[in-house]
């Protein structure tokens, strides 16, 4: 089975729960924002919408890359455009001097402040490896046609 890009279902009913904080307005126990973090998976891997935590099933592995992949600038305050919510991270998601030789096809956006390491989304591209390279996912820019997160 083949990676699917999606929203994770469960991000929606978390977000309506308030567990997660893109911006640092919210209303609970932190007045922060959360980290978020991004891990990349392999071909092989099954990640879709149905995702609710970060699992390292199916994540990639090579030199220089740590499991659980890298930490998102998050400098942008969630918006509105119309009738589209949407974030996008203020810096593209960057990997430095990693060689991974196993195709890989996906990236997990996660909560990583969260206890459980609770799913956003999953974003596909197409096929790649590195050796000893910097590996870019360059971000879309931040509106409610083209952002990264987008709830219409």
């Amino acid at each position: 089975m083949a990676n699917t890009q999606a929203m994770t279902t469960v991000f929606k009913r978390d977000l309506m729960l308030a567990l997660h904080a893109f911006g640092a307005t919210v209303v609970r126990g932190a007045t922060t924002k959360d980290t978020f973090k991004a891990a990349l998976y392999l071909v092989s891997a099954t990640r879709n919408a149905s995702d609710t935590v970060y699992s390292s099933a199916g994540e990639v592995s090579g030199t220089g890359y740590t499991a659980a992949g890298v930490v998102i600038t998050n400098a942008n305050t969630p918006a509105i455009d119309g009738t589209t919510a949407h974030w996008t991270p203020s810096a593209s998601i960057v990997y430095p001097t990693v060689t991974l030789s196993t195709a890989f096809d996906a990236v997990l956006i996660y909560n990583d402040t969260s206890a459980t390491k609770l799913a956003i989304s999953v974003h596909t591209f197409g096929s790649q490896t590195v050796t000893a390279g910097t590996f870019t996912l360059t971000m879309p820019t931040d509106n409610g046609t083209t952002g990264l997160i987008r709830i219409a």
